[in-house]
């Protein structure tokens, strides 16, 4: 599809919107021009006799639909921009039949629309009338989002404005998973092994360099997270490194929480246990994706469930009373029956809190290269083998291509997240904190579940950007918030632990940005 702006360059919420409806589309786009052929949206911002107006016009297989608003006054670009916005919305949901269940919203925090609703003393009902208003978001994203915030609103509550948390990178794993888009390495690799020694020393360097800039700073650690990658992809020896850096260099005794991911099975030993429990970590992670062994190996995991059990056991056995465990719907040949099992299977091992991620595919994993293809001259994705076969089977279905095969992959993973979800709160899990992601399955979403006073602080904190987080290793991402004005400032370490290494003096040289950001504070 062209998409053409003409008096405007309102491309990034826009694409948003189309995407909502045409997820598996690629657009070109015009700015001043208009399309010659094919499927379009034009999108424009032209001044009138009495001001100026508004209108999208799309044109999709043939079928076309316009709307328009005049305007005089005294309108910002983020108006014009949010109009045109649910202009495209309502054209689209008429053309397509589709009502996105977010509704209009795009972002990737929508309990943070909740929490500053609640902070203006709004209250339920109000909340909802105006995201429904705004947004057409539908009942039940809304009972979620809601849930969402009641359940972190303690743990916001308690939030220390000097306080912070300390995130830790391990970009490692120790294969890559199909579904995979992070900057993660296989430990396999002749690369990463002849890496991994630097990695280590310099990431012991950073842990201690951040600790001092902390300290002059007169900030308070709160919680630390280790994650990946899959941290336990190191050996004993450099993983008791690690955490005995961050316990040399930072007073853990008041910490509220410490998580470590210990993810994959196949990676997790009584002895790295041992080390995390014996530095101090006080919550981990044990992350199956799934319970299905035919769904592992389609993923290219190297374990069965019955790894994961045990797993589990091992870590119960050596007194881990907060176990956190990750699932993923919408993986390939997993089926709504199977997820609904693996979800059943988890809460028959009690953990503290169970997380249901959706699916993203993105072009960086190894998912999106196997299962693109051509149609219709362009790239698309999604193309799962259970659903081709659902097209080659049934002859009526091959009329509807690539879209078809989309909505009835979206369909199946709408089910299998509401039921999971269904059963979760069955069982006494709440949420506590909620996240969503381009190009996720059915523009679905990432909900943790946990018992109460089991939530994880450091997620909620990340995700409602309440709290600096300082980061450290390759691909870690310092945020800096001043919860005075709700300003926040990024800084970014080198993605590759080859850049980390080789370009570390560079990289730490920027850290002086936090002292800057803090002095006025």
């Amino acid at each position: 599809m062209t998409v053409c702006y003409i008096g405007n360059s309102f491309k990034y919420e826009t694409e948003a919107v189309l995407k909502l409806f045409l997820p598996i589309v690629t657009f070109d786009f015009l700015f001043e021009e208009y399309p010659q052929v094919g499927d379009f949206c034009i999108i424009k911002r032209e001044p009138n006799n009495d001001g100026y107006t508004l209108s999208v016009t799309v044109s999709l297989d043939g079928t076309n639909e316009s709307l328009e608003e005049t305007r005089s006054g005294d309108f910002s670009d983020k108006d014009d921009e949010a109009a045109l916005c649910k202009m495209l919305y309502l054209i689209m949901q008429k053309l397509k039949g589709v009502t996105p269940a977010w509704g209009l919203l795009t972002g990737i925090r929508p309990v943070k629309k909740v929490n500053e609703l609640l902070d203006r003393g709004l209250d339920k009902a109000e909340i909802f009338s105006a995201l429904k208003e705004k947004y057409f978001v539908s009942d039940e994203k809304l009972e979620l989002a809601y849930s969402t915030a009641v359940t972190q609103a303690d743990a916001l509550a308690a939030l220390d404005k000097r306080s912070y948390s300390l995130y830790v990178s391990i970009p490692f794993c120790p294969s890559r998973c199909s579904y995979c888009s992070f900057v993660s390495h296989s430990i396999e690799s002749a690369g990463a092994k002849k890496l991994l020694p630097d990695y280590v020393k310099k990431l012991c360097e950073e842990i201690a360099q951040t600790s001092e800039i902390a300290r002059e700073l007169g900030l308070r650690l709160d919680t630390i997270y280790i994650g990946g990658g899959t941290p336990t992809a190191l050996s004993a020896e450099q993983l008791e490194a690690v955490m005995s850096a961050v316990k040399k260099n930072f007073d853990i005794s008041k910490i509220r929480e410490y998580t470590v991911e210990a993810g994959r099975s196949d990676t997790i030993t009584e002895k790295k246990l041992e080390i995390i429990r014996d530095f101090g970590a006080t919550r981990i992670s044990v992350n199956p994706q799934t319970m299905n062994d035919a769904v592992l190996e389609a993923i290219g995991r190297r374990h069965t469930a019955k790894d994961v059990v045990s797993a589990f056991d091992k870590a119960r056995r050596l007194g881990f009373g907060n176990i956190n465990m990750d699932v993923i719907a919408g993986l390939p040949t997993d089926t709504p029956e199977s997820f609904l099992q693996t979800i059943e299977t988890l809460c028959g091992l009690d953990p503290e809190s169970i997380t249901i991620h959706t699916l993203t595919v993105k072009r960086s994993s190894k998912l999106f290269s196997e299962e693109e293809r051509r149609v219709d001259g362009r790239k698309q994705q999604f193309h799962f083998e259970n659903e081709n076969k659902i097209l080659r089977q049934n002859p009526y279905t091959q009329n509807f291509g690539s879209d078809f095969v989309h909505f009835l992959r979206g369909m199946a993973v709408s089910e299998m997240v509401l039921t999971g979800q269904t059963v979760l709160l069955e069982k006494g899990y709440l949420p506590y904190y909620l996240y969503r992601q381009k190009n996720t399955v059915d523009n679905l979403e990432n909900v943790g579940f946990a018992k109460a006073g089991y939530e994880c602080l450091y997620n909620i904190y990340i995700m409602e950007e309440a709290q600096t987080i300082l980061a450290v290793g390759a691909g870690g991402s310092t945020k800096l918030v001043n919860t005075g004005t709700g300003k926040i400032e990024r800084l970014f370490n080198y993605k590759f632990p080859y850049e980390y290494i080789s370009r570390y003096d560079k990289m730490i040289s920027k850290k002086d940005r936090i002292a800057e950001f803090f002095a006025g504070i």
